[in-house]
């Protein structure tokens, strides 16, 4: 045989369609196609998406299908890509995400331009509307309760730099800001130098969001990360179903505001979210109309919930709150001296007793367990393995678009795991790895026993062996004999 050469080729000009490459298929993504079809999710999203386009038939070129640029965005949770240039290469690059994208073997992938405009052009109630979609989704799959809710914060990174910040009142960069103070303090002509040394020594130094913003992203916050770095970012704050691990609402926020004042929006964004995905099941199953202009008593009467939170959310009035929106509060307390009730009021400091015997039960540091266990794994999945702790979007409203989308794939990841074991490709890869070496664990372990057999014995099983398997195999017949 003669050895190949690498010579340069003349293209066909013209292709026949079978001959393309086609996908062998990833059971992963099949499945994922299936649950989407098996609920409308195009469909849906097109009647979500229709008031932001002009009607069939008039002028102008038709936008990519807003199914397709969910799916995109689904794609970017479970391959771990943050950026819209990631996204598009990442698609245009497999051919098993491109079936799952139902791309015709012609057809390219959108442009990351593309999908940009896309983004920009929808409102955030479609967005909403796709994260409300899902959940009705888990719901149908037995996944939503809704009646335990745990509620948690992070931070994410920013696209934008410290090193660019400026002060808000002057518009100056920093080395132009210290230059200044240097000149106030008498040195004339001062270099870069000579004001970075005399700020190390200034008295009462900080880096305060009154005084410095982005130019780039004015909706970034200065805050300091868990690791100790001070960095421009956002805060994103979960609320999850402590029954099941299933995030029923995903907020984003501006970094320097504090836990205490967000938390009461996002139960109640939660709280939404979990009645119209169940509402939604009751009216698929229920022939007759929704009630118009009205309700029942029965859908008007809000049953209580327990909320769980850590100790950073403490605080008195947000409990009282609470407890008079219809929440049960297991909130613990921080470190703090005896308390002063005299301007407070006898209400408040019910609703503040009452939370502390609930978390000092048995089933109140339960719950603090299993709140340390579930919520911070949704910020594993999404931050960490998903690929979303540092954004690559600027202003608070694009950087939430993109965040629900990818929350929304986390909980669809929940459902997977249900039918196949595993919620991500990656983690159903390792599943099947993990299958076929425990196979080998185990065929091992079964060499092994029978070799250290007496050889009456040893003969007896290659006999049985044999017995059970007449076709040739000889090889294995010697393994197990010990000969």
């Amino acid at each position: 045989m003669s050895m190949g050469r690498t010579r340069e080729k003349q293209a066909s000009l013209w292709v026949a369609a079978p001959s393309l490459p086609r996908s062998p298929g990833h059971r992963f993504y099949e499945k994922l196609n299936e649950l989407l079809h098996e609920n409308g999710f195009d469909r849906a999203m097109e009647a979500a998406c229709a008031k932001y386009f002009q009607a069939d038939g008039t002028a102008g070129r038709p936008s990519i299908p807003p199914g397709l640029y969910f799916r995109i965005l689904l794609v970017g949770y479970f391959e771990g890509i943050e950026s819209e240039r990631g996204l598009e290469w990442r698609c245009s690059d497999s051919l098993s995400l491109r079936e799952f994208l139902g791309l015709l073997p012609g057809e390219t992938v959108p442009d990351h331009s593309t999908l940009s405009k896309m983004r920009k052009r929808l409102g955030s109630e479609v967005f909403e509307g796709m994260f409300a979609f899902v959940l009705g989704v888990v719901n149908r799959s037995g996944l939503l309760q809704g009646k335990v809710m745990g509620v948690d914060s992070t931070y994410l990174r920013a696209d934008a730099s410290m090193k660019g910040i400026v002060r808000r009142e002057t518009g100056e960069v920093y080395a132009d800001y210290i230059k200044r103070l240097a000149k106030e303090e008498g040195i004339e002509n001062p270099t870069v130098e000579d004001a970075r040394r005399l700020d190390r020594k200034r008295k009462g130094k900080k880096t305060s969001n009154t005084d410095w913003k982005s130019p780039t992203d004015e909706d970034a916050r200065i805050a300091k990360l868990k690791d100790g770095r001070t960095r421009l970012a956002y805060k994103t704050e979960h609320v999850v179903d402590m029954s099941t691990g299933v995030v029923v609402a995903a907020e984003v926020y501006a970094a320097d505001e504090a836990d205490p004042a967000t938390m009461a929006q996002s139960l109640e964004q939660a709280r939404t979210n979990v009645e119209q995905a169940k509402s939604s099941e009751e009216r698929d199953s229920d022939d007759d109309p929704p009630p118009v202009g009205g309700s029942s008593d029965a859908q008007t009467e809000r049953a209580v919930i327990e909320v769980v939170a850590d100790k950073g959310y403490h605080k008195a009035a947000l409990i009282l709150s609470l407890k008079e929106s219809g929440y049960r509060t297991y909130v613990p307390e921080r470190d703090q001296p005896v308390r002063k009730w005299a301007d407070k009021g006898w209400d408040m400091q019910q609703a503040f007793y009452g939370n502390r015997n609930r978390v000092r039960r048995p089933k109140g540091r339960a719950l603090q367990r299993k709140r340390g266990e579930l919520i911070e794994r949704t910020f594993a999945h999404a931050c960490e393995t998903g690929g979303m702790r540092r954004v690559r979007l600027r202003g608070r409203e694009n950087v939430r678009k993109r965040y629900l989308a990818h929350v929304a794939a986390l909980n669809l990841g929940l459902v997977l795991r249900q039918m196949l074991g595993a919620g991500t490709p990656r983690a159903l890869a390792a599943a099947r790895k993990g299958s076929a070496l425990a196979v080998l664990v185990i065929w091992a372990a079964m060499v092994a026993l029978v070799r250290g057999m007496p050889s009456r014995l040893a003969r007896f099983s290659r006999t049985t062996w044999r017995g059970m398997y007449p076709y040739e195999m000889h090889g294995v017949g010697v393994a197990i004999g010990g000969s």
